[in-house]
């Protein structure tokens, strides 16, 4: 990966000491000013390269576009606190801790099962207040008891294999985790049709979003177990938080173990103080190991996306994960080349880019096919008003330009392997290039059907122009050229003769009017690479 320049960073909350002292220790400055509001943080975020936050700060898209952010780093898990929309707009990495809290969440989670069957939480408030009413606690065994996990990520399989420790029959869902992945954990996968009714106890461990927000809902609870227990120890608002008080009303849930709520501090008591309902003040990931694995976490992940070794626990920049290698790079830079003449003959030509069609040939590009089309992008869109495109935001802002792109992969024999095939249709004109790798360098192969003999070193100042072939051409640009104090520094011309095609020139700086060479051309574009 290109490297990601950090060299200033504020941590916004209080995050565990070691995430500062690897930050420091790397070479970047980092300032740590917690309790600010909003209002403060837009002031103060524009000096920053990074930001830290645990999940107190609300990073919306006023204070993204406030500041000239690369990375925003969530110490935890999940980033609902971040608009993580905001920050692909604006080309900036989000990133988080997937594995930081893992334990300690799926500890508290088994806490909180192993409360509700036992009322453990209630008796010791009972004993406090002097009270010794065995009857009154009454609980039940976990042994042999139907658990449904509903989310199989990291957490909901260390709850899985820690419960199974007391005898629970373990099952599941979820769309991404293959069913025969959770079976060697001793989960069965089911449809969550198949599973409510099992369920002695019910376990939620999703991301909330559209697809889960209200999943237990009073739809769902009817489809339950009379007497049903539930815990949420990962995002409020998985539970319906109306629908679980009509439930313990009515006895259809028999608890609710709650870590996480809607709105938090909930403003709303009525979960908090019914009597089934065992609350904690999200306390999932509050433990001093997770908070010194976050805090660490997140640092080395900076750092090592800094010193360009791997980008780990990144949630909008996967087109990223594959271009840490040096071929990567060289790939990347022939990518942006490619798209930057394309851009350069549509923009000459005063024509509007609607179309973009990136194909990658041969086994040694089949994985960098997704930032092969993101680096053409950023070529073609990198002189537009306005636009500051990089890997992250640019399939964002050519969608928001109305740019249709299409992507695809072709295998090819061995003399056209590794070779970038890009076409543009910009008002109804097609442009078509493709280029390759050489000894390290990026070079263009062909230009609109005309093939060169000698492939073009994308570098430097570079003079495109299609005109009919003849024996006189190259003298006759040289000598305008250099009436404007331009020189020819290398020549580049097509194989066929038969009809007009491009030549391309390396010069010594760009022409100021390209309008100098009509005498001679039908088409010019010029650019710096």
């Amino acid at each position: 990966m290109a490297p990601i320049f950090i060299k200033t960073v504020l941590i916004s909350e209080s995050v565990d000491p070691r995430c500062k002292t690897i930050l420091e220790e790397n070479g970047i400055r980092v300032t740590e000013k917690q309790n600010m509001k909003k209002d403060e943080l837009m002031a103060e975020i524009k000096d920053y390269d990074g930001l830290v936050v645990r999940s107190a700060t609300k990073v919306t898209a006023d204070i993204i576009n406030a500041a000239n952010l690369k990375i925003i780093g969530r110490a935890g898990t999940g980033v609902d606190n971040v608009d993580v929309d905001a920050a692909t707009k604006k080309g900036v990495i989000v990133m988080n801790t997937p594995s930081g809290n893992t334990i300690s969440a799926a500890e508290l989670t088994c806490a909180l099962l192993m409360s509700l069957s036992r009322n453990v939480p209630q008796a010791a408030m009972s004993m406090k207040q002097g009270n010794w009413d065995r009857k009154k606690f009454m609980g039940a065994e976990l042994y042999g008891k139907v658990l449904g996990i509903v989310g199989l990520g990291r957490i909901g399989k260390e709850v899985a294999s820690r419960m199974q420790s007391f005898g629970m029959r373990t099952i599941g869902y979820d769309p991404i985790t293959p069913p025969e992945v959770t079976t060697s954990w001793g989960v069965e996968q089911m449809s969550l049709e198949q599973l409510w009714p099992q369920c002695d106890y019910i376990t939620v461990h999703t991301p909330l979003m559209p697809s889960t927000v209200g999943l237990l809902n009073d739809e769902t609870f009817a489809k339950c177990k009379k007497g049903v227990k539930v815990v949420n120890c990962a995002r409020g608002g998985i539970i319906d938080e109306a629908a679980l008080v009509r439930a313990l009303e009515s006895g259809q849930c028999g608890g609710a173990g709650l870590d996480v709520f809607v709105e938090e501090p909930p403003k709303n008591r009525s979960l908090v103080d019914h009597p089934n309902v065992i609350s904690c003040p999200h306390l999932g990931a509050s433990t001093k190991e997770a908070q010194a694995r976050c805090g660490e976490d997140i640092a080395l992940q900076i750092v090592d996306m800094v010193k360009g070794k791997k980008l780990v626990g990144a949630v909008n920049a996967q087109v990223l994960a594959n271009t840490f290698s040096e071929e990567s790079q060289q790939l990347i830079k022939l990518g942006e080349a490619v798209g930057a003449v394309l851009q350069s003959c549509a923009t000459s030509s005063k024509k509007t880019l609607k179309h973009v069609k990136i194909t990658t040939q041969g086994d040694c590009m089949k994985s960098s096919t997704g930032y092969m089309t993101s680096s053409v992008l950023v070529g073609l869109l990198n002189h537009e008003s306005g636009c500051c495109p990089n890997l992250i935001n640019v399939l964002s802002l050519a969608k928001e330009s109305g740019i249709t792109v299409n992507q695809n992969h072709c295998a090819s024999d061995e003399a056209a392997s590794g070779v970038c095939k890009v076409e543009i249709v910009a008002n109804g004109s097609s442009y078509k290039a493709s280029g390759s790798v050489q000894g390290g360098v990026p070079v263009l192969l062909e230009l609109s059907d005309s093939v060169f003999k000698q492939p073009v070193s994308l570098t430097g100042n570079l003079l495109f122009f299609k005109a009919s072939a003849s024996p006189q051409l190259l003298s006759s640009v040289a000598g305008l050229l250099a009436t404007e104090g331009v020189e020819i520094e290398s020549y580049s011309a097509p194989a066929g003769r038969t009809r007009d095609m491009w030549f391309c020139v390396g010069v010594s700086s760009l022409l100021r009017d390209l309008s100098a060479l009509k005498p001679l051309v039908q088409e010019a574009s010029q650019l710096t690479i």
